[in-house]
C-alpha cells in the first residue's frame, strides 16, 4: 500500500481511505508500510489506534516508532467526539502548512458498545466535512474478521476510497454517502430512567450545575470526575438558554458504572460539527460543546424539530 489516493479523476487533497484486514498481517501489512512510506516522504505521522496494536505498530516499526506520534485510542479516543478536535486536528495542525500530514485512526474496535458504536460512525462521516481541502490522508483499518456486517458497511458509507482485504490497491467506494451516515445515526436517545430532574432557566443556571454536582456527588463521583460533570452542566444548560430557546430540563442519573448527565431544549442544532472543530485563539465563545466533549467520558447528541438532547457519560 505504497500509494495510498484518490482513484483517478479526483482532485481532492484529502484522502480518507478504509482498510480492512482479517489479521495480525494483514493489519501490520497495511499500516506499516504506510508509515513508513510517510516518514520516507518527509511527512509528519501519527498513529492513533487501539493499545494492543499500538504496540504491534510500534514493536514492527523499531527505531522508525521513535519519528511517529503514538496513541492509545482507547484513551484518547474514549469518547469519539473528541477525536477529530483533540487527536486528528490536534496532530494536523501542529504541522507546518503545506506538507503532506499522514494519521492512522482506529475509533471502532470489536467490543465498543452500541451506544459508543453511534458515535463512532458519525465521527467517521464528519471527518470528511472536517478535513476537506486539508493536504493530509487519514487511514482508518477495521477488522473484517471481528466486527459486525453492518460496521462494515456503514465504513464503505463513510469512507471514500476503499482497500479490501488482502489487497494493497484503493479502490473508490460506491457506497460513500457521509452525510446520509450522519443523519441516519441522528436517533432518539434510549428513555431515561427515574432520575433527578430540573427545569431550568437564565434565573437558575448557577442553581442546576449545584443540583447536577450534589447528585453526581450522591451517585458517587468525586475529585476531577465531579468537577467535570459540574463544566458540562454549565456549558449545555447555558447553550440552552442562550440557543435553545431560553429554558430547558436537566437529569442525572446512575447507569451501568457511569453518571449520566442530559440538558434538553427547545433548540435545534445545525451544524454537524459543533463541538468537533478546535476554537481560534482569538475567538470569543463558541467553545461549549467542544469543551463538554473534551472532557466527558461519552457523548451522545440528538436533534430534530422537536429540540435538542445531548447526554453525557461520566465514569464512577
Amino acid at each position: 500500500m505504497s500509494a495510498v489516493a484518490e482513484p483517478s479523476g479526483s482532485v481532492e487533497p484529502f484522502v480518507h481511505p478504509a482498510l480492512f484486514y482479517r489479521d495480525e498481517d494483514e493489519y501490520l501489512d497495511g499500516t506499516v508500510s504506510f508509515v513508513r512510506d510517510g516518514l520516507k516522504a518527509g511527512e509528519p505521522v501519527a498513529v492513533a489506534v487501539p493499545g494492543e496494536n499500538l504496540r504491534l505498530i510500534r514493536d514492527a516499526l523499531g527505531d522508525d516508532a521513535e519519528g511517529v506520534r503514538l496513541l492509545d485510542m482507547r484513551e484518547a479516543g474514549r469518547n469519539p467526539g473528541r477525536i477529530i478536535p483533540g487527536v486528528l486536528r490536534s496532530f494536523a495542525d501542529a504541522q507546518p502548512e503545506g506538507r503532506r500530514v499522514r494519521i492512522i485512526g482506529e475509533p471502532i474496535w470489536a467490543g465498543r458498545s452500541d451506544t459508543e458504536y453511534s458515535a463512532c460512525v458519525q465521527h467517521e462521516a464528519l471527518i470528511n466535512a472536517a478535513f476537506r481541502g486539508r493536504t493530509v490522508t487519514i487511514l482508518c483499518p477495521y477488522d473484517a474478521r471481528r466486527l459486525p456486517e453492518q460496521v462494515l458497511a456503514d465504513a464503505h458509507a463513510t469512507h471514500p476510497v476503499v482497500i479490501p482485504t488482502g489487497s494493497r490497491d484503493a479502490q473508490g467506494s460506491g457506497a460513500y454517502a457521509p452525510d446520509d451516515v450522519v443523519a441516519r445515526y441522528n436517533r432518539p436517545l434510549p428513555p431515561v430512567p427515574d432520575a433527578l430532574l430540573f427545569p431550568f432557566d437564565a434565573d437558575s443556571l448557577s442553581q442546576a450545575r449545584h443540583v447536577a454536582t450534589g447528585e453526581g456527588a450522591r451517585l458517587g463521583l468525586a475529585g476531577v470526575k465531579l468537577e467535570d460533570l459540574a463544566i458540562v452542566t454549565a456549558e449545555l444548560t447555558t447553550n440552552s438558554v442562550v440557543h435553545g430557546g431560553g429554558s430547558g430540563t436537566l437529569r442525572v442519573w446512575a447507569e451501568d458504572g457511569y453518571v449520566l448527565c442530559e440538558v434538553r431544549d427547545r433548540g435545534r442544532l445545525t451544524d454537524p460539527l459543533a463541538g468537533r472543530r478546535p476554537a481560534p485563539r482569538d475567538q470569543r465563545g463558541g467553545r461549549g460543546l467542544l469543551l463538554v466533549n473534551l472532557v466527558a467520558d461519552l457523548v451522545r447528541l440528538h436533534t430534530g424539530d422537536d429540540g435538542t438532547t445531548v447526554r453525557c457519560w461520566f465514569a464512577r
